[in-house]
């Protein structure tokens, strides 16, 4: 889909157990002319891509089941294919540090942090060249 204010067509894959808040977070971006996938397992996010699934940004939560967001995060780093996908973390815990470690590009707490998704989606879907 495009996204008329921004000019960029985009797929966002959503790792996020809690359906509410998957659901809410969704529509967010879907507003914004995105495409969503949602994911409740972080081992199934991974599985996805590992499989050779491409999305343009990945938005993951830290606590899933399966595994984690920052295990999600290193080990999507190491993936040749997506290594380079922008991931924004969004979660209500405390591992900004660890999750910087691990890879991701922005970090924002639940819940306020849902206020600028779009915004912080929109800026590095932009660096990283998503299909204009």
């Amino acid at each position: 889909m495009r996204d008329a204010r921004r000019g960029l067509e985009a797929s966002i894959l959503y790792a996020e157990e809690a359906e509410a808040v998957a659901d809410a977070v969704r529509e967010t971006l879907e507003a914004e002319g995105w495409r969503v996938e949602v994911c409740a397992r972080g081992d199934e996010a991974l599985r996805r891509l590992g499989e050779g699934e491409r999305f343009d940004l990945l938005v993951v939560s830290y606590l899933l089941p399966g595994i984690n967001g920052l295990e999600l995060a290193r080990r999507v780093r190491a993936l040749p294919e997506v290594s380079r996908t922008p991931i924004i973390m969004l979660t209500a815990s405390e591992v900004e540090p660890e999750a910087r470690r691990a890879g991701v590009d922005a970090f924002l707490r639940k819940p306020r942090g849902v206020f600028s998704l779009a915004e912080t989606a929109a800026r590095l879907l932009e660096r990283s060249g998503a299909r204009n």
